[in-house]
């Protein structure tokens, strides 16, 4: 059965997968509002909304998701990110967290710089394999805007662009 489809349209398919899923999810809210009466019919309506919210969802990740066969391995425990890469790697907790950049200057493919508030630096290709976990560790930055990071994703600028910044926690 893996040899029916063809490698790369495997790889479409898996990047999409919330989408597609969020697809037949409205599907059957549609037939059920359709087809159903009763309670059946408002439950339908509430598939809708859920299955609404699940293709928005899904189309961010899947803009955000890359071929994960790059270099290093990315894991997200407990809200600590770590990076083990071929030359470099380390752990940053997300409360540490202070600045997040896109480097698209880095080679082989761009880079994903997270500083932290003791000087740790960590420089993760954005094809890294389970760099997928990165989007929901960035979503829980505080004040992050998902949208901005998708849209400087798709179009590659020319210089290291600033993502994300933690704003300075002020006592007065």
């Amino acid at each position: 059965m893996s040899d029916f489809l063809r490698p790369e349209a495997r790889a479409a398919l898996w990047r999409w997968r919330e989408l597609l899923l969020a697809i037949v999810l409205m599907a059957v809210g549609l037939w059920w509002v359709g087809v159903g009466f009763g309670l059946v019919r408002w439950i339908g309506f509430g598939v809708l909304g859920l299955a609404a919210l699940a293709m928005v969802a899904g189309y961010q990740r899947g803009r955000f998701r890359q071929s994960g066969e790059g270099p290093g391995v990315v894991q997200v425990t407990e809200r600590r990110l770590a990076y083990f890469g071929p030359l470099t790697g380390g752990t940053v907790d997300i409360e540490d967290v202070i600045l997040l950049e896109l480097d698209p200057q880095a080679l082989p493919v761009s880079h994903w710089i997270v500083s932290g508030r003791d000087g740790q630096r960590l420089e993760i290709p954005i094809n890294a394999k389970g760099s997928d976990a990165l989007f929901d560790l960035f979503g829980a930055l505080g004040n992050f805007d998902t949208q901005s990071m998708l849209d400087v994703l798709s179009r590659t600028p020319d210089a290291r662009v600033t993502i994300w910044t933690k704003t300075p926690n002020l006592l007065h």
